[in-house]
Order: C-alpha cells, then sequence, then structure tokens
C-alpha cells in the first residue's frame, strides 16, 4: 500500500470546501482557548478559523489552502477585517508544510485524508502542541476533549513526548508481557 502524501488534484477532488459554522469555529475556539503560540489552519478554506483564532490572541495565525480562490477570498476577508497584515493565508499542499513550530493547529478535513495526517502530526509537532479536528475525529488518536454535537462536533488531541495524549496503541501480546510469578505453583 502507498504511504505517500496525496498529490494536489487528489487533495481537491477528496476535501471538498464547506466552510466552517460559526458554531464549529466558536467550540475550535473554546478547546484553544487559554493556549499561545503560533496557530495553523491546514485547508483553511476561507480562512474564518485563522481570523478567528488570531482576534482571540493565537499568534502567527496561518492558513494554508490549495484552492486559489479560497484563499484571495480568506485574504478578502482578513483585508475586510482590518487583519490582512496580521494574519497570513497561503496556496500550499499541506504535506509540504512543516509543523515543528506549531502548538496549535485546526484541521477539517475529509475522513480519507485523517489516517495519512496523523502520521505528519505526530512527526512534526513539538510536544505540547494541540491539534483540533472538525466535521471527523481523527482515526487512531483518543481526544483529550470533545464539544459540540453532530456536524458542530470537535475534537481535541494534545501532543506529549511519545505521542499524542490517549493515542490507541496496539494490545500487548502476551508473549512479551512478563507474568508475575504464581506463588502457588512450586
Amino acid at each position: 500500500m502507498d504511504s505517500s502524501p496525496p498529490s494536489d488534484i487528489f487533495l481537491l477532488a477528496q476535501v471538498p470546501y464547506v466552510g466552517a459554522s460559526v458554531r464549529q469555529v466558536e467550540h475550535v475556539l473554546s478547546l484553544l482557548r487559554g493556549r499561545s503560540g503560533k496557530l495553523v489552519d491546514l485547508g483553511s478554506g476561507d480562512g474564518r478559523i485563522v481570523l478567528a483564532a488570531h482576534r482571540r490572541g493565537l499568534r502567527p495565525a496561518v492558513g494554508y489552502e490549495l484552492n486559489p480562490w479560497l484563499v484571495g477570498l480568506a485574504r478578502f476577508y482578513a483585508w475586510r477585517a482590518g487583519c490582512a497584515g496580521s494574519v497570513c493565508y497561503h496556496r500550499k499542499d499541506l504535506w509540504k508544510v512543516s509543523l515543528r513550530d506549531c502548538h496549535n493547529v485546526s484541521v477539517f478535513l475529509a475522513p480519507s485524508v485523517l489516517p495519512l495526517l496523523e502520521g505528519k502530526l505526530q512527526a512534526e509537532l513539538p510536544e505540547g502542541a494541540r491539534v483540533v479536528s472538525g466535521r471527523f475525529p481523527l482515526p487512531t488518536w483518543q481526544p483529550v476533549a470533545v464539544v459540540g454535537e453532530g456536524l458542530d462536533r470537535v475534537w481535541a488531541y494534545d501532543i506529549h513526548s511519545g505521542g499524542p495524549a490517549g493515542q490507541a496503541a496496539p494490545a500487548p501480546s502476551s508473549a512479551l508481557v512478563p507474568r508475575a510469578p504464581d506463588p502457588q505453583a512450586g
């Protein structure tokens, strides 16, 4: 099975644009409350999460989006809000973006992309980073917090040394688990 990141064309076809609702944006921000540092929104669409995060003090706030029309729309909204010089939107493939200095990551992506994204997040994010996933949870990670219902639900995951908090680990093999001696045996 090929585990290489998908191409730009694949992503555009697999991750159609559906803007985050007001409630989803509120939920993302509630899971980032009290945090500081850089926020990156992967697949930032029209930029509403980046703009809202900037207004709440997460700096720098950066969005990465493949669709050039959505990048232009996001820049227009930032300009209209008076934040054009304070937030950044880039037309860039999320697989080519380094996340090593990101402490807060937002993703609203299709379930087909999330298994591959888990590996990138685990490999690149620093300890203490938080990932907030909207609409769909990360497939093998266990969230530290969940807010909302239905389509407005968002999940938060914290990165610790050794991987995300609560990440599902393979069940130990009985052959590898040492057993305490049985005092009755003898």
